[in-house]
């Protein structure tokens, strides 16, 4: 269960991770203001720490945003109701299985503004009590209730610790002219078709790099 958990946990961090470089670079202004921070508050003479990503609160909005955008499951876990209910007019029989369709609700125009548009700043403004721990029915990327994802925790820290250090450490480009394919191949996870590919080159002092 411990293995099953980490390689869960590793396939939909790296999905997240995909997606967040991909809205990033095509959406250069900000990718711009997440180095400003990271050079803000971190500075570059060393590297990202764990206890650095409480003062990154734009990258922990553009994390939010790539999650509302492009959950890791686009389906929730199925529920099983243990007892007839009835729900807003509708009769639910016990024993009926639901699935939540998680980027219908996530893109839901009666909750978010322009909800396709790539908007971090929605998390520090409109939507700033906003969690993704499952206590906001608006954003559910790792489910609610008693079976949220277990590896919820594991999984944002990485995404965090990882995408700061990365944008932190090196210059993102595209090296083609043409926009960042998006097209997205349903599964279990939300991966995207075509490989990611982007030129990388060193931000920081040499010294950082021997330490990483």
């Amino acid at each position: 269960m411990i293995i099953n958990l980490i390689a869960g946990g590793v396939d939909t961090t790296s999905v997240t991770l995909t997606w967040a470089i991909c809205l990033l670079l095509r959406n250069p202004l900000i990718l711009e203001k997440a180095k400003e921070e990271l050079d803000t508050q971190v500075g570059k003479e060393r590297c990202v720490r764990e206890t650095d990503i409480d003062k990154l609160v734009y990258l922990q909005a553009i994390v939010k945003e790539t999650l509302r955008l492009y959950p890791a499951g686009p389906l929730s876990a199925p529920r099983e109701f243990s007892e007839n209910c009835n729900l807003d007019g509708y009769d639910v029989r016990k024993g009926t299985r639901l699935i939540l369709n998680l980027r219908k609700i996530h893109t839901d125009p009666n909750i978010w503004s322009n909800p396709l548009e790539f908007k971090p700043e929605r998390f520090l403004t409109t939507h700033k009590d906003v969690d993704v721990r499952g206590h906001h029915f608006e954003l559910l990327p790792f489910g609610g209730g008693r079976r949220i994802c277990p590896g919820m925790s594991f999984g944002l820290q990485m995404v965090h610790l990882t995408l700061a250090s990365f944008l932190h450490s090196f210059e993102i480009l595209n090296p083609s002219s043409e926009p960042i394919d998006m097209t997205e191949t349903f599964g279990l996870t939300n991966t995207k078709t075509t490989p990611l590919e982007i030129l990388i080159k060193p931000r920081l002092s040499s010294n950082c790099y021997e330490i990483m």
